[in-house]
């Protein structure tokens, strides 16, 4: 019964194949729109694409038009397409602003541009135009299904987007160690990271790098700029024990305030000579 079982699903497997080559080489657009319609039903979405492929520009104007378009972009996203799929939704929402689909294409269009979001560590400009389509989602249909989504989606690649700021500013810090005056560009980047993101995940990290590259700056600075430099290292200290007084850091950024006290007792004792 098995062996049987078999035999008839390759059969009707072959037969669907054949059918749906035929379909594919003829001219008979409603055929065409029939067959693709059927496999999007079924989840075959990888040759419902191509016969939506071929009869998108047909029904462009006609009653039908929207359905396809639609059909046509979700079998893009179904299929993994993302490039595709986010290009041929921002044609459906152009094309039909009013339709019934617009929220559902409006939502799954900026998750193309989310999937495509590469790590954190490379260029992040589909990260930037996914954010944008995300947003613009979250402020037009905040009572829709897929909002939590979009919001999570949206924190998702927040973060990693400030995850790369934090990791730049830091190599300034390591590179700084190495060649001075490179240390001041990475405060300027801690600085610039903790301003621009009050609510990051990495604002306590940005505040303790902070300090270890101003004291190192200051260690290192001339006398007429270690008192200004050194105060400003005690005052990134300051801030940290501010806002997170029971730091993960604290104990290295404690070391790091002990060194600034002691030089500045230093530069003091040496002016009072």
């Amino acid at each position: 019964m098995r062996s049987i079982l078999l035999f008839c699903c390759a059969m009707a497997f072959l037969v669907s194949c054949s059918e749906y080559q035929k379909v594919l080489k003829e001219t008979d657009v409603k055929a065409k729109y029939d067959m693709a319609e059927k496999l999007y039903n079924e989840g075959d979405y990888k040759r419902a694409v191509r016969l939506f492929e071929q009869i998108a520009p047909k029904y462009v104007g006609k009653p039908q038009g929207e359905r396809v378009m639609f059909f046509f972009a979700d079998s893009y996203f179904k299929n993994g397409d993302y490039y595709l799929s986010g290009y041929q939704f921002e044609r459906f929402i152009k094309s039909y602003p009013r339709s019934d689909k617009i929220q559902e294409a409006s939502f799954l269009g900026a998750k193309s541009y989310y999937m495509l979001s590469p790590r954190y560590s490379l260029d992040q400009t589909e990260t930037d135009k996914a954010l944008l389509k995300l947003q613009t989602f979250i402020n037009n249909y905040s009572e829709s299904e897929y909002f939590e989504e979009a919001n999570a989606m949206a924190k998702e690649l927040t973060t990693k987007k400030e995850k790369k700021q934090i990791e730049i500013a830091k190599q300034f810090n390591k590179l700084g160690k190495f060649n001075l005056p490179v240390l001041i560009s990475a405060i300027t980047a801690f600085d610039n990271f903790i301003t621009d993101n009050p609510g990051s995940v990495y604002r306590e990290e940005a505040l303790y790098y902070r300090i270890e590259a101003a004291t190192e700056l200051a260690l290192n600075s001339t006398m007429d700029k270690k008192k200004e430099r050194l105060e400003d290292a005690l005052d990134s200290y300051n801030n940290l024990m501010r806002y997170f007084p029971e730091s993960k850091f604290k104990k290295e950024a404690d070391q790091l305030a002990e060194t600034i006290q002691q030089e500045l007792s230093v530069y003091s004792t040496s002016l009072s000579k």
